[in-house]
């Protein structure tokens, strides 16, 4: 009470004055939202300004229309350009998002709260492919189930049993939903798994000695409680399935199977830049709404303090007979997921002819062999590229400074959404920081080159300097950060913090000798799949990279684009070697263990 009192004034303006100042979340969220609004809400009111502008195809100016809205809408081709790719990619998002939910809440399930086997193996089968970037698992889908609808050679599934795949099986909805699934359910299994870890035992404990069965605890008490993160990852998978452009393209344009995402792409081919503007602002439309009513389903709830001054132990469910088939199961499917598509990288790499594996095929060419000109135009091995140490470290730098930053980020925008949850300035940091996400990569990162090609607004010109790479992957990554972090302070009681304000502790003692120990591991997941994501990520800083700053996925595409594959398997390996690592010393330094969640 004496804290208090020494502000305590009669004028009531003071007061009030005095208590923002002694309460540094008032300025946190200033600087958070000035942050957003120029980094996340300036680029987005580019894209809308470029929509309104007149078309230079017929003549016009940059004077104020709405004619390229009207043509999008009610135009002769507003069904092929809007209204069916809408509807394939809100069914592909809802899709993805179920099927990840159901595989990746299941196995976060089997992990963190029964008496499963091999639990270490099945996390890391888990995030091996999110490792692998999306397009991989179409090239891998297209390489089974490949027929003769495009032309070319069939793929494995018509040798092994001379069967041609329907093009439904080939292309389009189905192939799509599945390899977008098993590229994006990692999001939901370590979420979860997180969430799941930090659940208080004690709750269910109470309600198993009233009476209560498994089932009535899960479904009322656990499932509840990991609500937020729940609908978290929801949003998260939804809104990357919807913005999605390499698999659709793949494995949806060989059968007109168009999504927002791939008409986007088309209509800026087509010089028809102002329509695909109006098409990047309907995708913001769509995610911001789902995000308005998450948040009105969220901020209904009164409390999610799973996170408290206690501790219980936790329950584990017993598989009982099911432990063995399941075990068999998931290690199987997982590794076939996992696994698999690794071992065929690695051997292809030590074959002289791309997907002809036999051992006279063998050589270390694509490693360590010298310059032949009958080979690949003369290229070295990888190993031997001086190339491909500048792109070592430039992947490092960039990976590593933007998810530690973004991670860190999240957490305090977390902190100030929760706090501020039923406020202005809080919802306003939760719609800024999830924006990202939903402004196709390609577009972001040619807003930002024309943002900061030359000097404005107090910033220097970045273009061609990873300073700009670095500042857009962050923004980027916001967020996964963001949700994150809101999830984990959702889930921290409160009476933590003010037993330690009753004591005097400022804000930043508070912050970093309670909640950011509490919030640690959570904090160290957060960053590993945040390095994972930006160090294979190529969409988003194709237009931002020169010569001097390549990195590693830009480097593989480039191979990739001359049809080498072998060298940009090569890479692919290397990256996932590097993320291996990462994981291992995420692992030691910072205790992450998926398997024991926060609490754990």
């Amino acid at each position: 009470m004496k804290r208090i009192s020494k502000f305590h004034s009669r004028n009531p303006i003071v007061n009030r004055l005095m208590l923002m100042l002694a309460n540094p979340i008032y300025l946190m969220s200033a600087i958070a939202l000035l942050f957003l609004t120029y980094m996340v809400a300036f680029p987005i009111g580019q894209i809308l300004l470029e929509s309104l502008q007149g078309d230079a195809r017929s003549g016009g100016t940059d004077a104020f229309t709405v004619q390229n809205w009207v043509n999008v809408f009610s135009g002769s081709i507003s069904q092929s350009l809007f209204y069916k790719p809408l509807m394939h990619s809100i069914s592909i998002g809802i899709s993805v998002s179920l099927l990840s939910f159901l595989l990746g809440g299941g196995l976060a399930w089997l992990v963190m709260r029964t008496d499963f086997r091999y639990k270490k193996t099945v996390t890391m089968l888990a995030i091996l492919p999110y490792m692998l970037p999306s397009w991989v698992m179409a090239f891998a889908w297209m390489s089974v189930f490949k027929n003769d609808r495009i032309g070319g050679g069939q793929g494995l599934f018509y040798s092994l049993f001379q069967i041609s795949p329907p093009d439904w099986l080939a292309y389009g909805f189905v192939p799509i939903v599945l390899t977008m699934t098993l590229n994006y359910f990692t999001f939901f299994f370590l979420l979860l798994s997180v969430a799941l870890g930090a659940v208080n035992a004690s709750l269910e404990e109470s309600a198993r000695i009233l009476g209560a069965s498994n089932g009535r605890t899960i479904r009322k008490i656990t499932l509840p409680l990991i609500i937020p993160a729940i609908s978290s990852a929801f949003i998260l998978t939804f809104s990357k399935s919807l913005g999605s452009f390499s698999v659709p393209a793949f494995l949806g344009l060989p059968t007109k199977y168009y999504t927002i995402a791939t008409m986007l792409h088309s209509s800026i081919q087509n010089r028809m830049v102002a329509e695909a503007y109006v098409l990047c602002i309907v995708l913001l439309m769509v995610c911001a709404l789902l995000i308005f009513f998450n948040q009105k389903a969220v901020g209904k709830r009164k409390s999610f303090a799973t996170i408290t001054g206690k501790d219980a132990r936790k329950h584990l469910y017993t598989l009982n007979k099911w432990r063995r088939p399941l075990t068999w199961l998931v290690l199987g499917g997982m590794g076939a997921v996992s696994a698999v598509p690794l071992i065929v990288l690695t051997l292809q790499t030590f074959m002289m002819t791309n997907s002809q594996f036999s051992f006279d095929q063998f050589t270390l060419h694509f490693w360590i062999g010298e310059s032949n000109p009958a080979i690949a135009s003369g290229e070295v091995g990888v190993l031997k590229n001086d190339a491909l140490f500048s792109a070592i470290g430039n992947s490092l730098k960039i990976a590593f400074i933007a998810a530690s930053m973004a991670a860190l980020m999240g957490l305090v925008f977390g902190y100030l959404i929760s706090k501020r949850r039923n406020r202005l300035d809080g919802r306003l940091i939760e719609q800024l920081s999830y924006l990202p996400y939903l402004i196709p990569g390609i577009a972001f990162s040619a807003i930002y080159l024309s943002m900061f090609a030359t000097p404005s607004w107090l910033m220097p010109g970045l273009y061609g300097t990873l300073t700009l790479i670095i500042l857009i992957c962050i923004v980027n990554e916001l967020p996964i950060a963001t949700r994150s972090g809101t999830s984990t302070m959702h889930q921290i009681g409160g009476e933590l913090e003010e037993a330690a304000y009753v004591q005097g502790a400022s804000w930043f003692r508070r912050f970093s000798k309670i909640l950011l120990p509490l919030s640690k591991k959570t904090l160290f997941s957060v960053f590993l799949l945040l390095f994972i994501s930006v160090i294979k990520e190529l969409d988003l800083i194709i237009l931002l990279m020169t010569p001097e700053n390549n990195t590693l996925p830009t480097l593989m595409f480039k191979y990739a684009e001359s049809g080498f594959q072998q060298y940009a398997n090569a890479l692919m390996l290397i990256i996932v070697v590097i993320i291996l690592i990462t994981y291992y010393i995420a692992s030691k330094f910072g205790k992450v263990d998926f398997t024991k969640g926060i609490g754990g």
